[in-house]
């Protein structure tokens, strides 16, 4: 290990790992190669970026909370969907990456135990390894009682949309999950980056607004709606852990873009940003049942899978498990890349049989000659193990 040369270096260090899915879009840019891997939004998608108007105070260093217009809109954002916050709640992040980096920091210690799904986000799981966290389910939480011998200091879930899943909680599920965390103290970090990505009518509304007594943390992100290149989102927190977080956020980076921020209200101020929104998920719908229809005529003898009432990625699982770790390499030499389900399980697993489709980022032609490559390399694969 890393740390073991060199012992200059923290003992944490041992628990830094490589992020897949960043070590997969550095090859995003091969000629010819389809992408089913991040979570990337449609290049069409982009809204026009034009700075000319940028007032030049903005050049200069700001608030380490952000700018007071943006946190007001998020504010009111927030209120519309249900729930309750002020303006200064909310703290405008570098990418919701940092929101969960801050947490982890907050919470987590060596030996901390973290409530979960399995599967979860792979990039909360590399947050959550780096400062020492164990992990539990999130369905032992909502078993537990809040005399456990050992509880959970956070809960950490991803209700509208799961990635990589897809899966959407129903109002029964999030009723449930509120109750346990009330219940048991558990702070909850709810992590909600694709609920403007609807495509048909489901619950949506934030479990953070159904707490009674637990403390919590709700995070959103403009990467998937607007642009991920501005490295913008945010998080709402209840008021006793919001000075922590500040303080956090200041040792961190001092302030995020304040450029990003002007532009990204600008965007959320322009008369047509709903329609632009419902635009964008009509268009998202269509490219999923597509991606649907190429699934069905390429996996239908190979896996098994939901259709996502929103989001970006399709889950499927295999017939016959396998560790489609060892397939990676194989489709990245046929010009075709996925993400291997074994990165977004909490425990160690020698093969899922999972894997996570992006649909949003390829066009209908890319997508129809990239399943094809990946069907043909899974069933080599699955008969090869049969």
């Amino acid at each position: 290990m890393m740390h073991r040369n060199n012992p200059r270096l923290s003992q944490r260090v041992g628990d830094l790992h490589t992020s897949p899915i960043r070590e997969i879009l550095a090859v995003l840019n091969q000629p010819g190669l389809v992408s089913f891997a991040g979570g990337l939004p449609s290049p069409d998608s982009f809204p026009r970026c034009d700075l000319g108007a940028l007032p030049a105070a903005f050049l200069q260093y700001g608030a380490s909370e952000g700018e007071a217009a943006l946190r007001a809109h998020i504010a009111s954002d927030m209120q519309a969907i249900g729930l309750a916050c002020e303006a200064s709640q909310v703290l405008v992040l570098s990418g919701s990456q940092q929101g969960i980096d801050l947490v982890a920091k907050l919470f987590i210690d060596p030996g901390s135990l973290v409530a979960l799904e399995s599967p979860t986000y792979l990039a909360a799981l590399q947050v959550f390894r780096f400062f020492g966290a164990r992990f539990s389910r999130l369905q032992a939480l909502l078993e537990t009682s809040d005399k456990a011998d050992q509880l959970p200091k956070l809960a950490y879930a991803i209700p509208t949309f799961q990635n990589p899943s897809g899966y959407c909680m129903t109002a029964a599920e999030r009723d449930a999950l509120a109750q346990a965390c009330d219940r048991t103290g558990t702070v909850l970090f709810e992590d909600d980056p694709y609920r403007d990505l609807v495509y048909e009518a489901c619950e949506r509304t934030p479990v953070c607004a159904r707490l009674r007594s637990a403390s919590w943390v709700y995070q959103g992100s403009f990467s998937k709606t607007l642009a991920p290149g501005m490295r913008l989102g945010f998080m709402v927190a209840s008021q006793d852990l919001v000075p922590y977080l500040v303080r956090l956020k200041q040792a961190a980076d001092l302030h995020s873009n304040r450029i990003s921020q002007w532009w990204v209200l600008q965007q959320l101020q322009d008369p047509t940003y709903q329609t632009r929104l419902q635009t964008l998920a009509e268009t998202y719908c269509v490219k999923r049942d597509d991606f649907a229809r190429c699934l069905d005529h390429y996996f239908k003898d190979l896996a098994s899978w939901d259709v996502p009432q929103g989001g970006l990625f399709f889950w499927l699982t295999l017939k016959q498990p396998l560790d489609t770790r060892q397939l990676l390499p194989l489709a990245l030499e046929q010009q075709v890349a996925f993400m291997p389900g074994e990165a977004f399980m909490p425990e160690p697993t020698q093969g899922t049989g999972q894997i996570r489709l992006n649909f949003s980022h390829a066009d209908r032609d890319q997508t129809q000659a990239g399943l094809a490559r990946l069907a043909d390399l899974v069933r080599k694969a699955l008969s090869a193990y049969a």
